[in-house]
């Protein structure tokens, strides 16, 4: 009885324990439910609804797209993302992300049950059971996990429960676009796009399968398994081999490609995505100036307004990144040579005041003070720090540890010292600088631009913002006057005698009387060889023909916007223009006589890719056919018997050797028709070239930071050594790369043409032959 009695006990409390365990585990289960409702209800916490589940808010970079569809580079803040569809994806890099993140990624709805019992029965040792959906719902919208149990355990449900409306929302195709989108990958590389671009210089879809491993290796952690140069490159390799092995494990690859590629090295071509580095970045930076003007004329339909470096607008541009590239390599084959040989001519000891010229001490003191006032330096400590003028000025004498700008084997470098601020302004002032711009006459589109050397330490950009006297090059719009005003042809001659405009003529206080370069005065010159001379005191004749006014009036409506003073000495060129202004201008030559404003933005997109801008032709009637066509006509002859002969083959072979390893690249060799003008300001400060074809017309200048720093002599300090070269390496490459179609081909003549251009028999009994240099220009320091 005692027995029975003790077994209905044991029987009984045995019971109470079944009981307890399954009223436990029913409570687990039921509290685990109640917490995945009350995340769902958002009681730990706001979570996304279906609208937020369709438009992920994400911050988008703004791309800016070549005319011939490449990204030339991007706006953002922090960050550099521009999304790709799934269709740009390689299939080796998802076969990667999936055999590596998540094996069943196309079997589960968002959990993986069986990664999630292996993870709880191996606490986690056995490797986590995320999801892409999963990762991709982190990543979205709560970020990284606590670090507090209870936050964590709550945060994973939230995740969860994500997840699954991810996957209910979207195809398990456009859920790893998303993730490739979304993962920061360092170095400015966020998302795919970015990191493909960044560290081996390739769109997405052209990744190879070593590439593809490295890249998904990265999001076990991108800073540990950094591929910048310097960083951690066994840990990347061993990561990305790690990848090649998942890929195998699950019958993506065969063994021997696996081991053949696990013996490879990365092989990055590391390109960073910045705004002071790639291609276009004086552009770049014009471009920001006109979104911003933009922007604030062109809200959203809400009014609010639009975000440069959030929204993921698309700027669609009219450069051509292969044109831009030829012209940014033409500025770095010719600058080094030409600064070596400035340097050589303004060493302390033959130029104790290198590198200015024709200052004295005092002079030179009071530039460097001003350039000190001016400089970002002196604003920051002024407006930022609140420091005195005394304690700015002390800091400029302190030695500083910065980089600074080289060229090193004829490649821009930087070179870190110690130096004094002041030192460094007085280095920075003996490097010339440059300005380039390209552009087709007949729609407007900017092809090039180069506003300098290297954006990050010459920041203010000469093809917009500078303005410098031009020179010679402003001879043609005297000459176009005159054939308009006057109907004169480029055969008709003028005497070669020295010319006076007696004073207050035309307001000009005192009596004007230019000189040529070479006083060999004596007979007469058609305006052809005068021009292509570019002779001063018959361009001083025609100027006294038509009227300072009348040119001052023509430069206006040829687009420049610069002040331009009706008085005589406009002539030789003495107003600063930029170069900008100076390609509009000539492009209505090359364009019949129609002025077509520079055009360097076609059309701006918003993320969906809805038309925001279109730009809108201006264009204005300025000139006759014909007179454009003889302005043309008189240009030409500058390249076959003037100033810009250089570009042609005659002669070349007797130029000394010293002066050719300087302007390398001669002869150039070209013999299609070709316009143009050189420009030489007093002293050689400013060296200039216009050349045009048919369908392109590009300016070029060189020059100091101060007038005070040029060339001692004329031989490297006028414009057709100092600029023509850029301008010849340019259209060497851009003639080579047949897909531009850049035109060899004459220049349209009018219909009916009433002024007559054929000066050949008249140039048999010239006094001086259309190539005897006479002028500005002259080349008398060569060999010959």
């Amino acid at each position: 009885m005692a027995k029975a009695k003790k077994q209905e006990n044991e029987t009984q409390g045995f019971t109470k324990y079944i009981r307890w365990f399954w009223w436990l585990f029913l409570s687990g289960v039921f509290a685990v439910i109640f917490i995945f409702l009350l995340a769902s209800w958002g009681a730990f916490g706001e979570m996304p609804d279906h609208t937020v589940l369709e438009n992920p808010k994400t911050n988008l970079a703004t791309e800016i797209i070549s005319s011939d569809g490449k990204t030339l580079g991007k706006f953002y803040f922090d960050d550099n993302r521009t999304p790709v569809g799934f269709d740009q994806l390689p299939q080796n890099l998802v076969d990667a992300l999936v055999a590596t993140e998540d094996a069943r990624f196309f079997d589960h709805s968002g959990i993986d049950a069986r990664g999630t019992l292996r993870a709880i029965v191996k606490l986690g040792a056995g490797g986590g059971a995320s999801t892409i959906s999963q990762q991709l719902a982190k990543q979205l919208f709560h970020g990284e996990g606590s670090k507090n149990i209870v936050e964590r355990v709550l945060q994973k449900a939230k995740e969860w429960i994500i997840a699954i409306r991810l996957e209910r929302q979207y195809t398990k195709e456009e859920i790893i676009a998303q993730y490739f989108n979304i993962y920061d990958f360092g170095n400015n590389a966020d998302g795919i796009r970015s990191a493909s671009r960044i560290y081996f210089n390739k769109e997405p879809e052209a990744l190879d399968l070593k590439e593809s491993a490295m890249l998904v290796g990265m999001f076990k952690n991108s800073s540990l398994y950094n591929p910048r140069p310097g960083k951690n490159p066994v840990g990347v390799k061993n990561r990305r081999n790690v990848v090649l092995q998942q890929m195998y494990k699950y019958d993506y690859i065969s063994e021997a490609v696996k081991d053949s590629l696990q013996k490879t090295e990365l092989d990055l071509n590391y390109t960073p995505e910045t705004h002071s580095q790639g291609i276009a970045t004086y552009f770049r930076e014009y471009l920001r100036d006109f979104m911003k003007k933009w922007i604030k004329e062109n809200p959203k339909p809400d009014g609010e307004k639009w975000s440069l470096y959030n929204d993921g607008l698309k700027i669609y541009t009219t450069i051509d990144s292969r044109m831009q590239k030829y012209a940014e390599d033409a500025v770095a084959q010719h600058m080094p040579r030409l600064q070596a040989e400035f340097f050589h001519q303004n060493t302390p000891d033959r130029n104790p005041t290198a590198p200015f010229l024709d200052l004295e001490k005092d002079e030179i003191t009071n530039l460097m003070n001003r350039s000190m006032r001016r400089s970002e330096r002196w604003r920051h400590m002024k407006y930022d720090l609140k420091k005195s003028n005394k304690e700015i000025e002390d800091s400029f004498y302190k030695p500083t540890q910065m980089e600074v700008f080289a060229w090193v084997d004829g490649k821009p470098t930087e070179i870190d010292t110690i130096m004094k601020p002041i030192d460094s302004m007085r280095y920075y002032k003996s490097f010339l600088r440059t300005g380039m711009m390209s552009m087709d006459p007949h729609t407007g589109h900017v092809k090039a631009w180069v506003g300098g050397m290297n954006y990050k330490h010459f920041q203010y950009d000469m093809v917009k913002q500078g303005k410098r006297q031009i020179g010679s090059t402003f001879k043609p719009l005297v000459y176009t006057a005159a054939i308009d005003q006057l109907h004169y042809s480029p055969c008709d001659e003028f005497p070669d005698v020295p010319y006076c405009i007696e004073a207050n003529k035309y307001g000009n206080p005192e009596e004007w009387c230019p000189k040529n370069s070479t006083p060999d005065y004596g007979g007469t010159r058609s305006l052809k060889n005068a021009l292509a001379n570019s002779v001063n005191t018959i361009t001083a004749q025609l100027i006294d023909k038509v009227g300072p006014q009348t040119v001052a009036d023509l430069a206006q409506r040829l687009g420049i916007e610069s002040d331009i003073p009706a008085v005589p000495s406009i002539a030789l060129g003495t107003p600063d223009i930029s170069v900008y202004e100076m390609v509009g201008a000539y492009s209505t030559f090359a364009n019949q006589g129609v002025y077509t404003k520079p055009v360097m933005v076609t059309t701006i997109e918003d993320k969906n890719g809805t038309i925001l801008y279109q730009f809108k032709p201006e264009t204005r009637d300025v000139l006759s056919e014909e007179t454009a066509y003889v302005t043309v006509k008189l240009m030409q002859g500058v390249t076959e018997g003037g100033s810009g002969t250089r570009l042609r083959t005659v002669g070349y072979d007797k130029w000394r050797a010293e002066y050719r390893e300087v302007i390398t690249g001669y002869p150039y060799q070209f013999t299609n028709p070709i316009a143009g003008k050189t420009g030489t300001t007093q002293n050689q400060s400013d060296g200039w070239f216009m050349g045009m074809v048919p369908n392109l017309v590009t300016g070029v200048w060189v020059g100091a930071e101060d007038r005070a720093a040029h060339f001692a002599s004329i031989t490297y300090g006028q414009g057709a050594s100092m600029a023509l070269p850029i301008w010849g390496v340019y259209m060497k490459n851009c003639y080579a790369d047949t897909d531009l179609n850049i035109s060899k081909e004459d220049f349209i003549a009018p219909k009916e043409l009433t002024i007559n251009i054929d000066c050949s028999v008249k140039d048999d009994d010239d006094n001086a032959s259309d190539d005897t240099p006479n002028t500005e220009e002259t080349l008398d320091d060569l060999d010959f």
